[in-house]
């Protein structure tokens, strides 16, 4: 038997986190042994060669899962069942695929790379998995399969985030600031930013590598479902007018409210928000906690090669 693909591996992952917590290695080979599958097949590879064929797509499984609120992860690798998860198994269901999980607001969320709280304003929806695939040329194909890995990786970068220490997230910020080419060097970055807990400010960098002017900065990190208020805005805002600044950047993991938003608007201070998912698009735009995993090429005919004129 060759290893099942990706949506027949849900409902065995499903059931198999329903007796506990779990991981994807030892889901993978419980299931191997159920399936009763060959050495050959338990050690394919992915055609890169860089991973085993099973434990990759037991890991896409549990990720859908887990977007689809039916696994939590209740630490770093694990995972477990949920009672969403719990009253589908109850159902009975022959099969768990990609288009049963659409009934689920926050996978559909994940597959149109939205933030989850998009689907309180307006409704979403998607076109099942197998049809759109049989609509989409080559490229569309591509680009819908990058703009997923996006989401997850926007997802997995907040998630790391958030199990790390204060003074990580501080050390993070410094990189990205350093990155984007502010503060100058790392040793001066670090020494303008992070734990100074000065009215409302938690540090202070360059603009610029000569230090013509500075920008104070705020950073929060919080839960996804925790949103930045008007109020702390407010506060950093305060702050900003006691330092004598009219620019500052308030960071966080979470997002900021309606009001926070339309308040920064309308403020003669420059103030820059920066929300969890656009932190997570910094880190990737500038290589911040992130490496390139697999570059693909494509080649078109070259049309001028072929002119005879």
């Amino acid at each position: 038997m060759t290893v099942p693909d990706y949506q027949s591996l849900m409902l065995p992952v499903l059931r198999l986190a329903a007796t506990g917590t779990r991981r994807v290695p030892e889901i993978a080979e419980a299931i191997a042994d159920e399936l009763a599958l060959s050495p050959e097949d338990r050690a394919a590879l992915l055609p890169s060669g860089t991973q085993r064929l099973l434990p990759n797509r037991v890991h896409w499984a549990k990720t859908y899962l887990m977007k689809a609120g039916l696994l939590s992860s209740p630490a770093r690798g694990q995972f477990t069942i949920t009672s969403t998860g719990r009253d589908l198994l109850a159902s009975g269901p022959s099969a768990v695929t990609r288009t049963m999980l659409e009934q689920y607001p926050s996978f559909v969320s994940f597959v149109a790379g939205r933030p989850e709280r998009a689907t309180e304003q307006t409704a979403v929806s998607v076109t099942p998995h197998t049809a759109a695939t049989e609509s989409q040329t080559p490229e569309e194909r591509i680009e819908a399969a990058h703009t997923e890995l996006m989401s997850e990786l926007r997802a997995d970068l907040l998630d790391q985030i958030l199990q790390q220490s204060p003074a990580f997230f501080e050390q993070l910020i410094v990189d990205l600031l350093v990155a984007m080419g502010y503060g100058g060097s790392h040793e001066d970055a670090a020494k303008r930013i992070g734990g100074t807990g000065d009215g409302g400010v938690d540090g202070v960098i360059n603009e610029d590598r000569l230090g013509l002017d500075r920008i104070y900065v705020q950073a929060k990190r919080y839960a996804a479902h925790l949103s930045i208020g008007r109020p702390d805005i407010q506060a950093f805002v305060g702050s900003l007018v006691g330092h004598g600044s009219n620019k500052g950047v308030f960071v966080t993991t979470s997002s900021f409210s309606a009001p926070a938003m339309d308040f920064v608007r309308h403020l003669s201070q420059r103030v820059i928000l920066i929300d969890g998912a656009a932190l997570a698009d910094l880190m990737i735009e500038h290589g911040v906690g992130v490496r390139v995993s697999r570059a693909i090429e494509i080649k078109r005919v070259d049309l001028d090669f072929f002119d005879p004129g």
